[in-house]
Formats: structure tokens, C-alpha cells, sequence
């Protein structure tokens, strides 16, 4: 049975699923509206450090649903996470160190987790995800966010025996390196949205961190530390993303990459190496060979969040995970000079910014991934921009949720080097 037909069985029962969302911004507000449209499912608890913004979208909620419901609406996560009327949470801030927090929360009691912050997810998931499987619940990254679309697209190529190549997402935003909340002010009031979201998409960090979730779920690495980044389009891709000794610009197959040209949509470059095959994909005029491209030219973001969250509570099923240990990580770079004993702020800041390089490159290097950049991180040197910072240049936090976490996942999950 399709998750649609069990959605409206659900309906049918009066027995929707129960969503307790925890952030309202521009990602949070959009899924909680569409999901007033939504047959077997409703909206039950609204979470959101500003209580008006949560307030907001459970008004703006309640006056779209046929029938009004009773709804937990707070500034405190735990009131939504543990309401009996709530049986999957959706983190939704973006945040490292909320997210862990949330993600305990969710694992205490007993709540699918769903998650539309990837940035949690490359930090600590998966030990996260490992501990959610063991409890028999679904942890999950969340469909039309680019990693998980880019994963239907290669699990659909792999499954008809296809060779991926490449798997990858065209880059919505230029590459403004040095970027911070007080450089995209305007634009960020112009579009509704947090400076230091846009800040995150602008300096790439975004970009590097889903490309590193697509990677932990696959085990495509990035061909060179921070990958190519080409200028390409859909007819021109599969050329550009060749090896070097082809005209192309990578060292080897088998690679997550990003696209400046191809946004917002999503792609994965195939071969075959059976000629009848070959032949009945030039038939079908999907290109010129020997390489193809399959290109999704959207990715609808937080509208398609219900469906996972349908599937993790239907289904028992999800999105994205992680296959195991971490491939690759999004690690700390500096973004402006940093003086020695100045406190560091993260992702979306205006002193560090995050670059994609394997796990094993990370541990060689002793760099540090950029969710570890969460509260109270001091500088014990002069950091210099462009820098990678490694153990030795910052004092980390260890009181926080997300440091505790990681130090777990770290031992569980070795690396040999």
C-alpha cells in the first residue's frame, strides 16, 4: 500500500499521525502549513525559542485545518517532545548543539526523529542513528532536502544495476566565502530569512555539509578536499565530471560533488559497462554516452518533510542515514583573522566556516568538525584566514550536548589511520 493510501486510511480512522515540530522558521512555518493539506496527519505541538513564531504558525495552522485540534505551543522543547499527543518530533533549527539536545529529548521518549538540520546529523549521526535503530525507533534526514533526493536518485540508478559515478547537487547560492550575518543582512530581510542561514548557504558550509550527508550514506567520498565546484550544465555535466585523463576535472570515480549551474536541482552521472545497455540509453536520448546523467531539476525542501515522516511512523522506514561510520566530515576554516583567547562562533557566523574532506583526512590532520564549534570555543592562538583549525589552534567545549556526543560516537566508531 502507498504511503498516500495508508494516509488516508489513517484518515478514514480519525487516527492521523501526531508531528511535534521544533523551530519555526521559514523551513518550520512551510511544513507546518502543508501539512494542514495533508490527509492522516496533524500537527500537534509547535516548539520555537521565539514563542511568537511558534505561536504564529500554530494560528496560521489552526485557521487552514477543518477541525481544530489541541496543540502544545512553547519556548521549552521538552513540553512538545514528551506530549502523549506528539510520536515524531521534527528538529528543525539548524543548530548543532539544539539538535543533540533535541535528539536525546526525542530518544528518551520513545519519538521518531526527523530531522531537517543536517548539521547535527554530520556531527553525531551516526552514533544517533545507531541508538535510535537499537530502541526501535526511525532517526532520519528528511526528503527534498538535497542529500535525500540525491539518494533516491542514486538508489534508483543502482537498482536498475547502474554504475554511480558521481552523485551531486547544483549550488543555489554564489560562493561567498568570507560571507556573515552582517554582509547578508539585507538580502536575508529581503527573502525572510535568518542572516545566519543565509550566511551558512553563501560561504558554502551548507553546501559542504549535505554533500558530507550524502556522503555517510553511500560511502562516495569528495574527490579532493572541499571538491571541484564546477561551472556545468545538464548537457555538459558528465563531461566536466570526468576523470582527467577524459577531459574531466576529477582524480577518480565514485565521488560526491557540487555544481554552480544545475541549482536547485540534484544529479547522478551513470555508466554501464553492457553494450545493449549503452545502446538503449543513447535510444532513449538521455545523452550521447558513455556517461549519463539523471537530473532532478527541484527539491521542494521542507514541503516534501511529510513524507518521511510519514514513512518513519507508517513504515519504520527512512530518508537518509548514515551506513555507519563517518566517511567524510565538515570541518572548521577560518573565515577572517582570529586573535588568540577571542571566543569562536559557528556555523552561519562570522569567524568559521566549513569544508568537506574524508574522515580519515580529518583524523590525519587532527582538524575538527564544525559542529564541535558550539559554545564556549576559544582561540589558544593567532588563527589566520583561510586557516583549517585543528586541536591545537581552539579549546573546545566540553559541557555541551553535541561534544558529549561526539566523544561517544568517536569511541564506538574508531578510525585506523
Amino acid at each position: 500500500m502507498s504511503i498516500y493510501k495508508q494516509l488516508q486510511q489513517r484518515e478514514t480512522e480519525n487516527n492521523p499521525i501526531k508531528v511535534g515540530v521544533i523551530g519555526a522558521g521559514q523551513m518550520g512555518f512551510g511544513m507546518i502549513a502543508q501539512i494542514s493539506r495533508i490527509p492522516g496527519m496533524a500537527v500537534r505541538g509547535i516548539c520555537d525559542v521565539n514563542v511568537e513564531a511558534a505561536n504564529r504558525a500554530g494560528d496560521y495552522y489552526q485557521s487552514k485545518v477543518d477541525r481544530k485540534e489541541s496543540m502544545v505551543i512553547s519556548d521549552d522543547m521538552r513540553k512538545v517532545i514528551q506530549s502523549n499527543d506528539v510520536e515524531v518530533i521534527v528538529d528543525a533549527t539548524g543548530v548543532p548543539e539544539v539538535g543533540a539536545n533535541i535528539a536525546l529529548e526525542a530518544l528518551r521518549s520513545k519519538k521518531h526523529l526527523v530531522l531537517l538540520n543536517v548539521e547535527v546529523d554530520i556531527t553525531i549521526g551516526s552514533v544517533m542513528h545507531q541508538m535510535f535503530t537499537n530502541a526501535g525507533l526511525v532517526y532520519t534526514g528528511s526528503a527534498g532536502d538535497e542529500p535525500a533526493a540525491t539518494l533516491e536518485l542514486y538508489e534508483f540508478a543502482k537498482t536498475m544495476g547502474m554504475e554511480v559515478l558521481v552523485a551531486g547537487k547544483g549550488k543555489n547560492n554564489p560562493f561567498i566565502p568570507e560571507s556573515n550575518p552582517d554582509t547578508c543582512a539585507a538580502e536575508a530581510k529581503q527573502k525572510h530569512m535568518s542572516a545566519h542561514m543565509l550566511a551558512a548557504f553563501q560561504d558554502g558550509t551548507k553546501t559542504m555539509a549535505e554533500m558530507n550527508l550524502l556522503s555517510n550514506a553511500t560511502g562516495l567520498v569528495p574527490d579532493k578536499v572541499g571538491m571541484h565546484g564546477v561551472e556545468a550544465n545538464v548537457q555538459n555535466v558528465a563531461d566536466k565530471l570526468d576523470t582527467k585523463d577524459k577531459g574531466g576535472v576529477l582524480g577518480k570515480y565514485g565521488v560526491v560533488e557540487y555544481v554552480h549551474g544545475l541549482a536547485p536541482g540534484v544529479f547522478v552521472i551513470v555508466k554501464s559497462d553492457l553494450e545493449p545497455v549503452d545502446e538503449e540509453l543513447r535510444y532513449l536520448k538521455v545523452g550521447k554516452g558513455p556517461h549519463y546523467t539523471f537530473y532532478r531539476p527541484y527539491h521542494l525542501a521542507s514541503l516534501e518533510t511529510p513524507i518521511t515522516i510519514a514513512k518513519a511512523v507508517l513504515q519504520q522506514e527512512s530518508s537518509i542515514h548514515p551506513i555507519g561510520a563517518p566517511v567524510s566530515e565538515t570541518v572548521a576554516v577560518a573565515k577572517r583573522d582570529v586573535k588568540a583567547g577571542e571566543r569562536l562562533d559557528g556555523i552561519g557566523g562570522f569567524a568559521v566556516r566549513g569544508v568537506l574532506e574524508t574522515h580519515k583526512e580529518m583524523k590525519q590532520n587532527a582538524h575538527i568538525p564544525i559542529g564541535l564549534i558550539s559554545g564556549n570555543v576559544v582561540a589558544k592562538k593567532d588563527i589566520k584566514l583561510g586557516q583549517f583549525l585543528s586541536v591545537d589552534d581552539v579549546e573546545l567545549d566540553p559541557s555541551t550536548t553535541v561534544w558529549k556526543l561526539r566523544s561517544l560516537q568517536d569511541n564506538l566508531f574508531p578510525t585506523l589511520v
